[in-house]
């Protein structure tokens, strides 16, 4: 066990020969791939055996997985290191190369659509563990553009949305700020500032706020170019390939409809006043008159251990995962034993959290910022849950081991929400008023702030329609959307306007709208809980299988093998309902 993460299983080096010879092979392979393409599928003809030319061209397709590690490899360097000149070459390059298969890719779906005696192909029985992601690829193939205009887009994505995203990551990887603390002046990482807001000291954390506001004066203006130009292509992109906006090529990319979208939005506005009622009455017990200020958001309330050692905290999770499944145990016990995490942040490092899925080798890489609050480890247990639902997938072919957004934050919600019962259970007063808050406040940033991200992002993709937004512009539409989210809950002087500038998700090139899926994970796994609470012994089961599965099904589908209907208001009435409770009781026990 070690505090940084282990990427030899994938390279020693971007001058190893491993990577040199695979470098050389990727080239090889993509001229063979699209040298059969040519060849055999050509449109203005129906073969009889297209169901064996279908088959064909996906297992080059899967043949190509390896190659997918140097980009892999490139991401992970750079992600702890995002000033490495050798991994921007790489990942470039590797990625340049790799976005010319979307000219197969193209041809390949102009042929599915081709295929007159479709029902007789599909339903071949060699395509059976196919099924669903060829007739996946058959109906996304009328917003494909021509063959040349595919490649075209690609190429240029990566001297564009590519390049604005690792500009974006740069920015705030290399930032230091300028904190001021009983006289003594000191530079620190932005990661390290940003885990201040759960200091337990409430000057600390006001000082931090203010300290961290300030730095990004020094790069909000670029962080508004690589926005504006992210979403930009965004827009000129769902334009070009005929959706009727960003959001409904989102929605259809996440194998979700707006009718599920909106059933579920319009249940989290209905209980948006009980968090406002959190939020007021935690502002209250940490003394505030006019709401809580943003910079107590994550104060601590109650009393608790207050650092965990790494160590600890990994002991911690194996505990409660080893209640759910020996599994989910073992999962995260080889993930830590071998060095797939790496732990502290340090200058340089990109902030927040996230699970790599390396597919070749069929492992994951954690990268946390850990800071050794309970927020902290249940940081480690949302980003395990990533790992092992990948892990649940390892035996799936590479072609079907795609899942979507929203079902993407079930399994690492599902492991939050054991860990906080969990330590509840033996908590003393103090302690399980602290682990409440803590749940309540998670679900705050889940359903209110992820609620004013998606109002955020929707103006700005619709805005940047009509021209170029600047920094001051972003500002303003950020602090509406946390007041139409928030409402009365937030001090209305003290909101945070450069939440676009430090969150990652508005700068991923191929995730628009990465917010909505959070709150879909929550509620999902909120419902899903219950069903574990109500059959221990099963359900580990079927739920390590409905894993497996994600990437094969879409989300209706996914919810009707739990039994759960995902477009009818009374589910998510269900799974709020659990977390009003939740807020009832802390707003009762803290006043006891």
């Amino acid at each position: 066990m070690g505090n940084t993460w282990s990427l030899n299983e994938l390279y020693s080096s971007f001058e190893s020969a491993e990577f040199i010879r695979d470098l050389k092979d990727l080239s090889v392979a993509l001229a063979e791939i699209k040298q059969w393409t040519e060849t055999n599928l050509k449109t203005d003809s129906q073969p009889k055996d297209a169901a064996d030319l279908i088959l064909n061209f996906i297992k080059k397709v899967e043949s190509l997985e390896r190659f997918h590690k140097m980009v892999d490899y490139a991401n992970l360097v750079l992600a702890v290191d995002c000033e490495n000149a050798a991994a921007m070459k790489m990942f470039d390059r590797v990625n340049t190369s790799l976005n010319e298969l979307s000219g197969p890719n193209t041809v390949f779906r102009n042929f599915l659509s081709g295929v007159k005696d479709w029902e007789t192909a599909v339903n071949d029985p060699k395509l059976a563990e196919y099924y669903f992601v060829i007739n996946e690829m058959r109906d996304e193939s009328k917003y494909l553009l021509t063959e040349k205009e595919e490649i075209l887009l690609a190429r240029l994505r990566g001297t564009g949305s590519d390049a604005w995203q690792k500009l974006w990551e740069q920015l705030t990887g290399t930032l230091m700020v300028r904190l001021v603390k009983d006289g003594k002046e000191t530079e620190q990482p932005l990661t390290v500032i940003r885990n201040l807001a759960n200091s337990p000291s409430a000057a600390e954390r006001k000082i931090a706020y203010e300290a961290e506001l300030k730095s990004y004066e020094n790069i909000d203006t670029k962080a508004a170019a690589a926005l504006n130009s992210i979403k930009g292509e965004a827009n000129t992109e769902s334009d070009t390939r005929g959706y009727k906006s960003v959001l409904e090529m989102t929605l259809l990319n996440a194998r979700m409809d707006e009718r599920i979208l909106n059933s579920m939005f319009g249940v989290m506005k209905e209980y948006l006043p009980h968090f406002a009622r959190y939020f007021r009455h935690k502002a209250k017990l940490l003394g505030h008159k006019d709401g809580l200020p943003f910079y107590d958001l994550f104060a601590p309330v109650g009393e608790s251990k207050s650092k965990y050692t790494y160590p600890e905290a990994a002991e911690l999770v194996f505990e409660v995962f080893g209640d759910f499944s020996e599994s989910l145990r073992g999962y995260a016990k080889n993930a830590y034993d071998n060095n797939w995490i790496d732990v502290l942040p340090h200058e340089g490092k990109v902030g927040g959290a996230f699970c790599s899925s390396v597919n070749d080798i069929r492992e994951t890489r954690i990268l946390l910022n850990f800071g050794g609050n309970f927020d902290d480890v249940m940081t480690m247990a949302h980003e395990l849950g990533h790992g092992y639902h990948d892990h649940c997938m390892k035996t799936e072919k590479f072609m079907n081991r795609g899942y979507s957004m929203p079902i993407a934050e079930t399994a690492s919600t599902f492991c939050e929400t054991m860990l906080a019962n969990h330590v509840l259970k033996n908590a003393s007063k103090a302690e399980a008023l602290y682990i409440l808050e803590k749940d309540i406040m998670e679900s705050g940033q889940v359903i209110v702030d992820i609620y004013s991200r998606f109002l955020f992002e929707d103006e700005v993709i619709n805005r940047r329609r009509e021209g170029v937004l600047s920094a001051p512009e972003l500002k303003d539409i950020m602090i509406r959307a946390q007041k139409a989210a928030y409402g009365s809950g937030l001090d209305s002087e003290t909101l945070h306007p450069y939440m676009w500038v430090c969150k990652p998700h508005y700068y991923y090139v191929s995730s628009n709208y990465y917010n909505f899926p959070y709150a879909y994970g929550l509620l999902f796994a909120k419902g899903l809980y219950s069903q574990y609470l109500a059959d221990k012994g099963s359900f580990p089961k079927k739920y390590r299988q409905m894993l497996a599965n994600t990437g094969k099904m879409n989300l209706r589908d996914v919810g009707k093998y739990m039994g759960i209907d995902v477009a009818d208001p009374a589910f998510w009435k269900s799974s709020l309902e659990i977390i009003k409770r939740e807020i009832d009781q802390f707003c009762s026990f803290s006043e006891a």
